[in-house]
This record gives C-alpha cells, sequence and structure tokens, in this order.
C-alpha cells in the first residue's frame, strides 16, 4: 500500500507521496491515475518527496496527463508546509527543476523565493523573437488576434490581457494556445484583467493539466507581464478561482510568492 497525503493552494490541489525512504517514482500511467478526479484520488498533480544532494530536500511534480513540469508555484508550497507539519522548520532550500528554492513557512502563510523571471524569447522558450522580450505581440488562436507577453518561471507563460478575464472561454481556446507553434516546449496560458490599483484577476490554463482553480508561477509570470506593460507596480495581489496570492518583485531582481497552503486529507492506496 502506498501513503499520501492531498493538499492544496488556491484550489490547486496535489496528492504528495513522501518517496524518501525508498525513491519510488510512478511512471506516467500511474500519475495520471493518481489525478483522474472519477477512478483515481483527484488532482492538478503528483508531488514527490526525494532527498536531495543540493539542497535541503527534492521536489519532483507530475501534471494531471503524467507530464512533468520544471516547478509549480503552488505545489511547493503544499509541499513545504507537508514537511513543515512533520518536522516544524522556518526555511527550506528546495531542489526542483527550476534550481534550488527558498520557501519561509509560518502558520498561515508559505513565501517562496521564485527566483528571477526570465525573459529572453529563446530562453522561455517562445519561437521567432531570438534573445528579445515579448511585450505585447501578436498571436493568432483560433482565428483571432491577441496580445502575448511571454515569461519563464522555470516554465514557460504566455500573459494575455484581456478587459474581462471572467468571459474568456477557456476550455475552447487554452488548448490552442498551449501548443501553439510559438511554443516548442508548450505553453501555460494566464488571462488577465486589472480589477484595481494592482490588483489583477487571472484565470489560467495549465500546460498538462488544462483548467485549473490557481497557478503559482503563473501568478508571477502574470504580476511581472503587468510591470511589463505598465498595468501594475511591483507589489501585487492577484485573485484566482481559487483564492488570492500575494506577488512581489523585489529590487533583488527576485518574485517572492506568498500564500495558504492547506492539507485536504490523508489516505493509502
Amino acid at each position: 500500500m502506498q501513503k499520501f497525503e492531498k493538499w492544496q493552494g488556491c484550489g490547486n490541489d496535489f496528492v504528495i507521496i513522501d518517496s524518501r525512504t525508498d525513491g519510488k517514482i510512478y511512471d506516467e500511467e500511474k500519475n495520471s491515475w493518481i489525478c483522474d478526479r472519477h477512478f483515481g484520488i483527484g488532482a492538478d498533480g503528483v508531488i514527490y518527496i526525494l532527498n536531495s544532494e543540493k539542497a535541503d530536500v527534492r521536489m519532483r511534480i507530475f501534471n494531471a496527463d503524467g507530464s512533468e513540469p520544471e516547478m509549480c508555484g503552488n505545489g511547493i508550497r503544499c509541499f513545504a508546509k507537508f514537511l513543515a507539519e512533520k518536522n516544524p522548520v522556518d526555511n527550506l532550500k528546495v531542489e526542483t527543476g527550476a534550481g534550488i528554492l527558498t520557501v519561509k513557512i509560518s502558520d498561515k502563510n508559505v513565501e517562496v523565493d521564485m527566483g528571477e523571471p526570465i525573459l529572453a524569447a529563446e530562453k522561455i522558450p517562445v519561437s521567432g523573437y531570438g534573445s528579445n522580450k515579448v511585450i505585447g505581440e501578436n498571436i493568432e488562436v483560433c482565428g483571432k488576434i491577441y496580445k502575448m507577453t511571454c515569461v519563464s518561471m522555470g516554465n514557460p507563460h504566455c500573459v494575455i490581457f484581456v478587459d474581462d478575464a471572467e468571459k474568456v472561454e477557456l476550455e475552447k481556446i487554452g488548448m490552442h494556445f498551449e501548443k501553439h507553434e510559438k511554443f516548442p516546449r508548450y505553453t501555460n496560458t494566464e488571462f488577465v484583467s486589472v480589477i484595481g490599483e494592482n490588483k489583477l484577476r487571472m484565470r489560467v490554463w495549465e500546460r498538462g493539466s488544462g483548467i485549473t482553480l490557481a497557478c503559482g508561477t503563473g501568478a508571477c509570470a502574470s504580476a511581472v507581464a503587468a510591470n511589463l506593460n505598465n498595468l501594475a507596480g511591483k507589489n501585487v495581489e492577484i485573485k484566482l478561482d481559487g483564492g488570492i496570492l500575494k506577488i512581489e518583485w523585489r529590487e533583488d531582481n527576485h518574485i517572492y510568492m506568498s500564500g495558504p497552503a492547506e492539507k485536504v486529507f490523508c489516505g493509502e492506496f
């Protein structure tokens, strides 16, 4: 039997498996089954806790389709809170596919140093722009022209500013953005509207998972994109379908994300 815990951060939910003893990682088919909300446990992703030679601990995450992304902002908050519940700590250095990230943990909140945003197109990656930034550039999807701003937070994001994020038909256009020819490694896509001074409303289509209630790296990318487009300052509050995240782009050029992480239930399969 395999023990697990189910956690969520702003409605972005994960099955967490502690594999530090045996190093066990399930294959793509099994991870997809775990995430299945009808035949499995149900989650946006599966997170594995592993030993690390570079940091305090290592995190690997797999999407609902079994693919492995580089990072997950809401996931790393849940990951850190899971560990702190077993062995109380204030800080953790976590090895991820996007590098080593520092997490600060308190009773009600988890703050993650998400590192520096990557803006060079070829490093995000976005095809056709070389090393230039992609800010307010045209992209055609389903016969309509949108303005995209692209950012990597260790994983690729395409941010689209719209008048009203609530009216975006994610289920119809999300996959067409994800697998657009401009994105050789596919992309996460955020649809964002300004709802107040330094306040944004964001909805997301996540690469490999589809529509989710929140995306931490997407919120970071949206905050960066809003600032680059002169729509917000460097300290913003972002309303997602599942809750609120606070994002700050500080003087050290790092993005800091803070928000909740809560345990839902424990079990075994």
